[in-house]
């Protein structure tokens, strides 16, 4: 039979000396104590924002407690109860979430890199030296069943034999996690990054994997029954592959350069519409300017520092690219895919021709959930119907720039940033 244990329970004044003294541990200064918090009752209270890194909250009621934004690396959160809790934006990294409840709580934009969320279970020793379960007051399945992880970090997180029914893990980045055995029916993967996990065995039947990538993945035994796998990304090519180009990528580049540097006279313009560049050379500095590129796929490439003035790439795949300080004056990216892509430093100014004629970046419809513009210039550029919810604008020039009808849920915008003429007409979820 297990063993009852009761709770501690600790009131919002008595928490707040322990974790002022954590802090005080954690900067190394005199008077600070390691947080010892296992086995007590911090249900409904705020621990928001605070550092409780390598805090041990073994066994811990957190139901309903508010975390957002709070820092929990390496902490101990064995078995501990965290239904309905608010972890949005929480740093949980190799976080110890082992036998943990997580159902119905909220780790939108939460970093759980390397975390431990598998199945656990307390036990202690009697004076006979023999081990007893621990139950603990109140149930507490260890399991993340309706949790909302949408946009989280779980890179390399180990969910091995999970419970996570219809769990949200929508844009989740989930590279190289270890999901063997999970129970996932129903959750909803959309537009997950995938990549590199270990499906081994799991059961995913009934969920939905659109626009999931699914590259690297093993999936040996793995359930999808039922499931909805429309435009998830596997290790299948996505249209022409690089062989069915007829000459090297490097030559076609060259023709390009010649092309763009003699305006047409020399050399042949580069058409890669509808290619998927994946396992291609590296574009990263490349002279693409007036490339046409409809529908290419360009998942997770280093085009850092490109060159892509006035091309036309509408319906093209870059989630995760990396596009920092890339020259994008002009570009034709309406309806692409975006989400992740880091576009630090980029330049989405107007190309300008004359005093008469100048061409905006035009994004209008595209998805940039996630995406990182921190630095970017986007004055003027077109982003009407865009879904920015969640992305990075700190820092970003948006003078003048169409905003009209675009998602801004989650997005980190300035204030200063949307004083210079931007049009605002029926943006949803803008907060400053």
């Amino acid at each position: 039979m297990p063993h009852q244990r009761p709770l501690t329970r600790l009131d919002q004044p008595q928490l707040d000396v322990m974790v002022r003294r954590h802090e005080m541990f954690r900067n190394a200064r005199v008077g600070g104590a390691r947080a010892i918090l296992a086995f007590s009752d911090l249900s409904g209270l705020s621990l928001a924002g605070r550092d409780l890194a390598h805090a041990d909250l073994t066994g811990a009621s957190l139901r309903g407690a508010n975390l957002a934004g709070a820092r929990l690396d390496c902490a101990s959160l064995f078995a501990a109860d965290l239904r309905q809790t608010n972890l949005e934006n929480a740093s949980l990294i190799k976080t110890d979430l082992r036998g943990a409840c997580l159902r119905g709580a909220i780790l939108i934009g939460a970093n759980l890199f390397e975390a431990d969320l598998r199945d656990g279970s307390l036990a202690e020793k009697d004076r006979a030296g023999n081990l007893h379960l621990i139950q603990i007051d109140g149930p507490m399945p260890a399991e993340a069943s309706g949790a909302d992880l949408s946009g989280a970090d779980l890179t390399n997180a180990r969910l091995s034999g999970a419970m996570a029914v219809h769990t949200d893990f929508t844009d989740a980045v989930m590279r190289g996690c270890k999901l063997v055995r999970a129970t996932m029916r129903g959750a909803n993967f959309s537009g997950s990054i995938l990549e590199g996990a270990d499906l081994s065995g799991a059961d995913l039947s009934g969920a939905c994997l659109r626009g999931a990538v699914l590259t690297g993945a093993a999936l040996t035994m793995t359930n999808f029954d039922n499931a909805d796998m429309e435009d998830a990304m596997t290790d299948k090519p996505v249209g022409r592959t690089v062989d069915e180009l007829g000459r090297p990528l490097e030559e076609l580049l060259r023709d390009h350069i010649l092309w763009v540097g003699t305006g047409g006279a020399q050399g042949a313009a580069l058409d890669l519409g509808g290619f998927d560049l994946r396992g291609g050379p590296s574009l990263a500095h490349a002279c693409l300017t007036m490339l046409r590129a409809e529908g290419v796929t360009l998942y997770g490439l280093d085009l850092s520092g490109v060159q892509l003035q006035a091309a036309v790439m509408e319906q093209a795949d870059l989630r995760s690219v990396k596009l920092t300080s890339a020259d994008l004056r002009g570009v034709n990216l309406k309806g692409a895919k975006l989400n992740n892509a880091d576009l630090r430093n980029a330049n989405l100014r107007s190309l300008v021709f004359d005093e008469d004629r100048r061409m905006p970046a035009n994004l209008s419809g595209a998805r940039l959930r996630y995406a990182d513009f921190r630095g970017a210039c986007l004055r003027s550029a077109n982003l009407t119907g865009a879904d920015l919810s969640f992305a990075n604008l700190t820092g970003c020039d948006l003078g003048k720039a169409d905003l009209s009808h675009a998602r801004l849920f989650g997005a980190r915008v300035e204030r200063r940033a949307l004083m210079d003429g931007v049009n605002l007409e029926g943006v949803a979820g803008l907060k400053l």
